[in-house]
C-alpha cells in the first residue's frame, strides 16, 4: 500500500463510553446493546427516576435471560455495572458516542442536538436513532455536521441484527466509518444508506403496511386474516397489523407522513384508519390498544 493510500482511509474513532438519550422502549434496547459490547452507557431521561426505572427494566430483561440460561449470572452482573442513569445531558461530557433516541419529531431532535453541542466534546460522535427524519437537518442544528450521522437501529435492539448508519451530506468519512465499526462491534449487521427519507428499511416496508390498513378499511379480509395471510403465505414473523402495534401507530403515522413529504407518492399518504387511532391514543402495544388488543 502506498503512503497517498494509507493517508485516505478514514480513522475510526475508539468508542469506549456511549451516551443514550430517550428512555423510551428504544432507549433501553439501545442500553442493553452497548453495555453488552462491553461499553459504559449512560442513560439519560427527562427524570432520574424515569432513567432508574428503565434501567430496572434492563435488569429484570437480563435477569429472564439468566433463568432462562442464555446469560451466565457474573455476564449479567457486568452488563449493569457499567450502566448508569441521569437526567442531565451534561453528564454525557466525557462520551465518546451520543445515540439519541427521543420521539419522531424533527424540532424535537434538533433543540437536543443543540443542547448536546454544547455539553459534549468537541471531537465526539452525535447520532440519532431516527427510523425516516433528514439527518442533515438535525446535523444543522451542531457546529459540528460532519461528526453527526444516523445510527439506527431496529426494535427490538438486543434482537434485531440490522442497523442502518445514514450517511448525511455532512457527514466525514471518518463519522461514518467509526458508525459502522461501532455497530459492527454490537454485533450488528451494519449497512450505509444516504439521508433519504425511510433510508432502506422503512421505504420498502411502510407502503406495505400502509397496504394492509386499506386493504381491510376496503373489506377485503379481517385484520386477523390479513396477518395469518401475511405470515402463512410469506413466511413473516408476523403480520402487517401487529407489527403496525409493535412499532407505535404514531410512530408509523410519523414515518409515512415524512416518506409522503419527501416523495409526493400517494402509496405514502396513510390510511385513514391510522390517522384516526393515534388521535385517539390508540397507538399500538405501548398503549394496550392498537389494530388489536392487548
Amino acid at each position: 500500500m502506498s503512503s497517498d493510500d494509507t493517508a485516505t482511509q478514514p480513522t475510526v474513532r475508539t468508542v469506549n463510553t456511549v451516551g443514550i438519550v430517550g428512555s423510551g422502549i428504544m432507549g433501553a434496547g439501545l442500553v442493553e446493546v452497548a453495555a453488552r459490547s462491553g461499553r459504559t452507557v449512560i442513560l439519560r431521561s427527562r427524570s432520574k427516576a424515569t432513567a432508574d426505572a428503565t434501567i430496572a427494566n434492563v435488569a429484570a430483561g437480563l435477569a429472564r435471560q439468566v433463568d432462562k440460561g442464555r446469560l451466565e449470572a457474573d455476564q449479567c452482573n457486568a452488563i449493569l455495572a457499567r450502566i448508569s442513569g441521569t437526567d442531565e445531558l451534561a453528564d454525557f461530557a466525557h462520551c465518546d458516542l451520543v445515540i439519541e433516541s427521543v420521539i419522531e419529531d424533527i424540532d424535537v431532535k434538533k433543540a437536543v442536538f443543540a443542547v448536546l453541542d454544547t455539553v459534549v466534546a468537541p471531537n465526539a460522535l452525535l447520532a440519532t436513532n431516527t427510523s425516516t427524519l433528514p439527518v442533515v437537518e438535525i446535523a444543522m442544528a451542531t457546529g459540528r455536521p460532519d461528526r453527526v450521522c444516523g445510527i439506527h437501529f431496529f426494535n427490538p435492539a438486543p434482537m434485531m441484527k440490522l442497523v442502518e448508519v445514514i450517511r448525511p451530506l455532512t457527514a466525514s468519512d471518518d463519522t461514518i466509518a467509526s458508525a459502522l465499526d461501532f455497530a459492527a462491534s454490537c454485533g450488528k449487521d451494519a449497512v450505509e444508506v444516504v439521508d433519504r427519507a425511510g433510508f432502506i428499511v422503512n421505504a420498502l416496508l411502510f407502503p406495505y403496511l400502509n397496504n394492509a390498513i386499506k386493504m381491510w378499511e376496503q373489506g377485503t379480509a379481517s385484520i386477523v386474516d390479513i396477518d395469518t395471510a401475511m405470515q402463512g403465505g410469506c413466511n413473516f414473523p408476523m403480520g402487517p397489523f401487529a407489527l403496525l402495534d409493535l412499532v407505535g401507530l404514531d410512530t408509523s403515522l410519523a414515518i409515512l407522513d415524512a416518506l409522503h413529504e419527501e416523495f409526493g407518492d400517494a402509496n405514502f399518504a396513510a390510511a385513514t384508519s391510522l390517522k384516526r387511532k393515534v388521535a385517539a391514543g390508540q397507538l399500538g402495544r405501548k398503549s394496550g390498544r392498537g389494530f388489536l388488543a392487548y
